[in-house]
């Protein structure tokens, strides 16, 4: 009995020490976190998050090169992070998958899926997912919308339909960036974010 007790007290432990670090978890209101942490991005440029913000606000994704919900949602994405950057909103996607960065998310194949893609936004680097554990995200594609302030205004999915882009009825992520450029009060400040799981090292 006293083994067995001590088997699965090290079990447990043994489990503990697998799961991400979380911080705080990050709710409309919150700053902007480790934004001063540095990332490399496909072009081989050194930014940060605040060094990415733009005038009106700041728009964060987490996304992968591989993923079918990415590939579901790359016309989507394409058209949203577009329309943040001609919206003076600083615009980064962010890879966080570690356990895949001697295979399909590795360095030089985001550099791929980059061009691919024909990003004109930061495509950046999560070592060890501390930006994915900051924030507490854990499916590609999940965004997060920043004011000029620095302070989250929407986080999750970019419409109501991840799956289909043919049976979308509310764009989210658009509405949200369009109330905050108006000054109001987002509506919607919290969906929910379907895709894959962000591949974090165990």
């Amino acid at each position: 009995m006293i083994k067995s007790i001590f088997y699965l007290s090290c079990c447990t432990a043994l489990f503990s020490s697998f799961q991400p670090i979380r911080e705080t978890p990050l709710e409309p209101g919150s700053l902007l976190p480790k934004s001063d942490v540095v990332c490399k991005d496909v072009s081989g440029k050194n930014i940060t998050l605040n060094a990415a913000k733009g005038a009106n606000g700041l728009l964060v994704i987490f996304g992968s090169n591989v993923c079918p919900y990415m590939i579901r949602n790359q016309e989507r994405l394409r058209d949203i992070c577009t329309y943040a950057v001609k919206n003076n909103i600083g615009t980064v996607m962010v890879n966080s998958n570690e356990a895949h960065r001697n295979d399909a998310d590795s360095y030089d194949e985001m550099k791929k899926y980059a061009a691919d893609q024909h990003f004109s936004w930061y495509y950046i680097y999560d070592k060890n997912s501390v930006l994915a554990n900051a924030f507490d995200a854990n499916h590609t594609p999940e965004c997060y919308l920043f004011d000029k302030n620095s302070k989250l205004t929407y986080k999750g999915g970019i419409d109501d339909s991840p799956g289909n882009m043919e049976t979308v009825k509310i764009q989210h992520l658009r509405n949200a960036i369009n109330e905050m450029l108006a000054g109001k009060t987002v509506t919607t400040n919290t969906s929910s974010s379907l895709g894959c799981n962000i591949k974090r090292n165990l």
